[in-house]
């Protein structure tokens, strides 16, 4: 009989394994694209299949029919609040100068997160510009507009990946007005997907490592710990060593999801009785293959991928979706 062998689960990659600081993670990297707005942020809804045709070229399965799992995000649209500057410092970037709208038509709905002053201080026009930097901008979500069945919108920061001037035309447009994801994303696009995983509390080293459990021997020793903390020397607990602590709620990044479809909502995208955990789709969606993290109605930021793959695809046919 051959011996079975299994290494224990968790990379050590990441490290602390703590909560995040944030329900909603932040955008830190990306990459310069067609599109001026560095990424875009949706509610998670569900896992559906779709029906499709194979669109790989090179692929086994390329032109015929296949099922393959899904994920439907939901993307209202982002409201632009105001602009953030940043220069860039050899202690790396330094916020410059800032301006907020006043005058949105969402401030009753901003005033359940931040307090916005009444009287207009200065224009777009009267922010510094640095000569080597980043222009942000400010955006918040509308939940009201989904099915997530909350009103206190989330407000954070987008970079514009473009230069400065192009940057500061682009704010100025769109400060005040609405974005619709159909502006950032198209099918056929790869995009990262970054959010907080599901919560899972204070785990065991089994269920937080998979280490082998113990056998129920005679002796009194625990059955579901690893066996040795380390040898006698040097005389401490390697971070190597499989321990209990917190599992899950941890931020994490999903490189290279294929977006199949983005759209409005519609009948075809909604089970009649409204998705488990989430409700109706009210406004736009995006649908990914494969699955990302987090529960229902959980926020996920998705970016234009950093590192895309270098196969060839056709553009995505869909045939059904089997909800």
């Amino acid at each position: 009989m051959s011996k079975t062998s299994k290494p224990r689960r968790g990379s050590l990659q990441y490290s602390p394994r703590v909560r995040a600081k944030r329900i909603y993670p932040t955008l830190r990297s990306f990459l310069r694209t067609e599109s001026l707005l560095g990424g875009f942020a949706a509610y998670k809804v569900g896992m559906l299949q779709i029906k499709m045709v194979g669109n790989k070229k090179g692929s086994v399965l390329y032109g015929k029919d296949i099922v393959v799992p899904a994920t439907i995000l939901e993307a209202p649209d982002l409201f632009a609040v105001g602009v953030v500057s940043y220069e860039s410092t050899p202690y790396g970037l330094r916020a410059l100068d800032s301006y907020v709208e006043s005058n949105a038509s969402i401030k009753k709905y901003l005033e359940r997160k931040i307090k916005i002053s009444k009287e207009k201080k200065k224009s777009l026009d009267d922010i510094k510009k640095p000569e080597e930097g980043i222009l942000r901008l400010i955006v918040a979500t509308q939940p009201w507009k989904a099915g997530v069945g909350k009103k206190t919108p989330e407000i954070f920061e987008v970079p514009l990946v473009s230069n400065i001037d192009e940057a500061f035309t682009y704010a100025k447009e769109k400060i005040g007005k609405e974005i619709p994801v159909s502006e950032v994303f198209k099918p056929g696009m790869f995009v990262d997907v970054i959010g907080v995983t599901k919560g899972k509390g204070f785990e065991g080293s089994v269920k937080r490592f998979g280490v082998k459990i113990q056998k129920r021997g005679k002796s009194d020793k625990s059955i579901r710990r690893v066996g040795n903390l380390g040898p006698w020397h040097p005389a401490k607990t390697s971070w190597r060593v499989p321990q209990h602590g917190q599992h899950g709620y941890h931020r994490r990044t999903e490189l290279n999801k294929y977006i199949l479809d983005v759209g409005e909502a519609k009948e075809d995208v909604n089970p009649k009785s409204g998705w488990m955990h989430y409700g109706i789709i009210k406004s736009n969606y995006i649908i990914l293959k494969g699955s990302i993290m987090g529960p229902p109605k959980r926020l996920v930021m998705l970016r234009p991928s950093v590192r895309p793959p270098s196969g060839k695809y056709d553009d995505p046919q869909i045939e059904d979706y089997l909800i």
